[in-house]
């Protein structure tokens, strides 16, 4: 009696665990996936003392939002547009340096409709907010010009870049991240 006891103990445990899975409403997603399914106009190199002085601000030149129905032969309806509200960037390092700046989140308003797509024009991916942090501010002229870290007078950075909406309906969506990368120079 007390095994089957334990046994149904375990079991009541294990499906109160599987229902209380908080990655259900993102992958459900209102029956759309969302995805970044074209972006243009990088910058390959980025000099820390010349972007500063022209406002302290790297963009995308044009990114394209998929909003894509998970059944393609289904009914779809305006409940299944996403209105996006955020996005966030994240860096990590392509050199052997470690240190990174704090990421880069901003709000955002737009509405990819269910099958259709949202496009961004000079999208802002990092700001003067990143450019006065470690490492990239000890590629100041005014810091010495290199990378207090590394001794390297370049720092190349990795970009992960996604965004966050929700369906009309209330479900929530997310890109998976787009990369690339920068090399930064003084």
């Amino acid at each position: 009696m007390r095994r089957v006891t334990n046994c149904l103990l375990i079991l009541i445990l294990a499906v109160g665990i599987a229902g209380c899975d908080s990655r259900t409403d993102r992958t459900d997603g209102g029956g759309v996936l969302l995805s970044v399914s074209d972006f243009d106009g990088l910058p390959l190199l980025a000099s820390v003392n010349g972007t500063l002085a022209a406002g302290g601000l790297i963009q995308i030149e044009s990114l394209t939002i998929q909003n894509i129905a998970k059944n393609p032969v289904g009914n779809t309806s305006d409940l299944m547009n996403v209105e996006i509200q955020s996005y966030e960037v994240k860096y990590s390092r392509a050199d052997r340096g470690t240190r990174v700046p704090t990421p880069f989140v901003r709000g955002i308003f737009g509405v990819a409709p269910v099958d259709g797509t949202l496009d961004y024009d000079n999208l802002p991916i990092m700001s003067s907010d990143q450019f006065n942090q470690e490492p990239l501010s000890d590629l100041k002229f005014s810091n010495g010009g290199f990378d207090k870290e590394t001794g390297e007078s370049n720092i190349v950075m990795n970009f992960a870049v996604r965004f966050f909406g929700r369906t009309l309906s209330g479900d929530t969506v997310e890109t998976a991240p787009i990369f690339f990368t920068i090399e930064f120079i003084p």
